[in-house]
């Protein structure tokens, strides 16, 4: 009798713990969710590569991270690859369908969320000028040239395509931004929006974060670098350099001024 009754009192007790789980499941995944967007909104956050802007460095349906954190300890860098919001500035390059009802337009909001569907409004670029930069194309050899420093874009730049198959030249304004796409025969980059506002660049505050990995597919999964020939010091020095010269320029006048008006006295 004693065996019959621990067996019944422990299947008893199996069936409350299974009955709590069961009830406790629905909060689990809502906290689960809250963490999940909170490290979204504040950490990291996956995107969905839509289009061929960025072939062959990213593909369609690539997943990257992107790191929301790296920009409040250091300055965005030139060969970092962005995401940016486009909202009241660029038409987004792929355009999506209208979800037909609330229950669509929620689904579709998550999916963004956790980059399984593109944001209609989100873009992904390399920065190739900073504040203070002459981005100029194209030099002798069909180079662009970074405060006169010829950029070897071979390591990400789409084969077979020029670097650029229109001439430009441009300094970037304070707190603005020169952005490429990989593919530059498709990208509908700053070079396509020079008419704009800004001249073609964006606002740097428009900037989300940095992607540093592609997640998925697996068998693509890799950190993305700066290339080194955005390590070159001579692109440091030659913009280090330019308020030097600017002040130097600026100074000639009127070092040439004071000497007229001392002569005549």
């Amino acid at each position: 009798m004693d065996v019959v009754a621990e067996d019944v009192k422990q299947n008893a007790e199996d069936g409350k713990k299974k009955g709590s789980f069961w009830r406790e499941l629905p909060v689990l995944i809502v906290v689960a969710l809250a963490l999940a967007l909170l490290i979204k909104s504040f950490v990291v956050q996956a995107f969905y590569i839509p289009s061929e802007s960025m072939e062959n460095t990213l593909l369609i349906n690539d997943r990257v991270l992107v790191n929301k954190l790296v920009y409040h300890v250091r300055d965005i860098e030139r060969g970092d690859i962005v995401v940016f919001s486009g909202v009241d500035s660029w038409d987004p390059e792929v355009k999506l369908e209208e979800p037909s009802n609330p229950i669509a337009a929620g689904l579709r909001w998550l999916g963004t969320a956790f980059g399984v569907v593109p944001g209609e409004k989100d873009y992904i670029k390399r920065v190739i000028g900073v504040p203070g930069d002459k981005v100029k194309c194209c030099d002798e050899q069909g180079r662009v040239t970074v405060n006169g420093v010829p950029l070897n874009e071979k390591s990400y730049l789409y084969p077979g395509d020029e670097p650029s198959g229109r001439d430009f030249e441009v300094t970037v304004p304070p707190d603005r931004l020169w952005v490429m796409g990989d593919h530059r025969s498709v990208s509908w980059d700053s070079r396509l929006h020079m008419g704009d506002p800004g001249g073609g660049t964006i606002p740097a505050d428009k900037v989300i974060g940095r992607a540093f990995v592609i997640v998925w597919p697996f068998n693509r999964a890799k950190i993305l670098p700066i290339p080194d020939t955005f390590a070159q010091p001579a692109l440091q020095a030659a913009l280090g350099a330019a308020p030097f010269v600017a002040g130097f320029a600026g100074a000639v006048p009127l070092v040439a001024l004071r000497r007229r008006l001392v002569r005549r006295r």
